[in-house]
């Protein structure tokens, strides 16, 4: 950590872009009146919640899942390691890709990617094999969502107050995380399964996909100040 403040060194500055430049100056309240009156904020952030659902839920309750399927427990330290492994890929991939393609149709993709991955590992034989290449699959499509994600709120609203706007959009995510997590174990001690949420978060992740389609990738309609 004491070596971050050094290599930023290299950051300082603030280079202005052409479209803040010409951007209008908001107060905090304008900037959230603003956000929480555009369309695509709001279905960005919805779609935010069922990735904090998915990645929580696997995160917490994946390691006794394998157990309850009866492979040896080793095995689900290697899952994390895959997931974790292949996050760092499909992070990089997606902040790459997201320079040139379009960002909500990409978060459509990894969503319905997700559910497609889960379907699938339900619904074949369980193994040491499936587990790791479930995991596989599941870590490249882990927190590929989180460039894309932010790109689209700097693109709605500017970076002056992305850090307030993205952490808004993450509070959702977290939210997402504590249910995944606490009705993970819920449901388990109602049905003895978590086959009901593996489920759950396969329909979720075609919500996402849904509600990721009609988001406008263009910076957000200026709210006057007078009228706000």
């Amino acid at each position: 950590m004491a070596l971050i403040p050094v290599a930023a060194v290299a950051l300082r500055g603030r280079p202005q872009s052409a479209a803040e430049a010409n951007a209008v100056e908001q107060t905090m309240g304008e900037a959230l009146r603003q956000a929480f009156g555009h369309q695509s904020y709001l279905l960005l952030t919805a779609g935010f919640f069922v990735c904090g659902f998915q990645v929580a839920f696997i995160t917490a309750h994946f390691p006794a899942y394998i157990s309850d399927l009866g492979i040896d427990p080793w095995w689900a330290a290697v899952a994390l390691a895959m997931i974790g492994l292949f996050n760092i890929v499909g992070s990089l991939a997606s902040g790459f890709l997201g320079q040139t393609k379009s960002k909500p149709m990409m978060l459509v993709w990894i969503y319905i990617g997700r559910s497609v991955a889960v379907t699938i590992f339900l619904l074949t034989p369980a193994s040491p094999a499936s587990v790791v290449t479930f995991s596989i699959v599941m870590g490249l499509l882990w927190l590929s969502t989180v460039p894309p994600t932010n790109a689209l709120v700097a693109v709605m609203f500017g970076t002056r107050y992305l850090g307030m706007l993205g952490g808004i959009v993450f509070l959702s995510h977290q939210v997402g995380s504590f249910l995944g997590v606490w009705l993970g174990g819920y449901f388990y001690d109602i049905y003895g399964t978590y086959d009901p949420v593996w489920w759950l978060g396969v329909a979720l992740g075609i919500f996402a996909a849904f509600v990721h389609w009609p988001i406008r990738e263009e910076p957000a309609p200026a709210v006057s100040p007078a009228v706000a």
